[in-house]
């Protein structure tokens, strides 16, 4: 199995998540991430999918997006060629005496302590998805109340390989 990220750019317009993950799900494809947002153009939308899979499935996937029709590029983010980064905000439970040592635990990430309350913290971390692991393993000797994880946005490095859209 290997993973795979795909980059899209898409009209913006309402139901194309939508379509985009019914494909999926009616060809019995996998996703692990997605995130969507508006590009620099309102009328576009940039969609980063990791999704995972043997080679020949994972070359369908890319076929079978590319051919819809609120999709205008496909691409895919090559790990050493793009810049990948996610966003996690994590709840963990702890006492007064055990509060400085998660502190020190985020900071060491680069990790920012966004609210306290007088039985836990919610730890911000923003990187690539090892970091947020990392992070993640360092905790587990604490209680993980709640967690979110946004997912993989990425971005090719350079400006040669960027879409412009008319």
């Amino acid at each position: 199995m290997q993973k795979r990220v795909l980059q899209l750019l898409a009209d913006n317009n309402s139901g194309v998540l939508s379509r985009i993950s019914g494909l999926f799900s009616r060809r019995g494809y996998n996703i692990e991430s997605i995130t969507a947002g508006v590009t620099a153009d309102p009328r576009f939308s940039r969609i980063t999918i990791v999704t995972s899979g043997d080679r020949d499935v994972l070359e369908q996937i890319e076929k079978q997006v590319a051919k819809l029709e609120d999709v205008r590029t496909v691409c895919e983010l090559k790990p050493d060629e793009s810049v990948y980064r996610e966003l996690a905000l994590v709840k963990v439970r702890t006492t007064a005496a055990q509060r400085q040592e998660i502190v020190s635990l985020a900071s060491i990430f680069r990790g920012n302590i966004i609210d306290v309350a007088p039985d836990c913290v919610i730890i911000e971390v923003t990187g690539n998805q090892s970091k947020v692991d990392a992070l993640l393993k360092l905790l587990e000797g604490h209680e993980i109340l709640e967690l979110a994880r946004t997912g993989i946005a990425g971005l090719s490095r350079g400006s040669e390989g960027v879409t412009h859209l008319a």
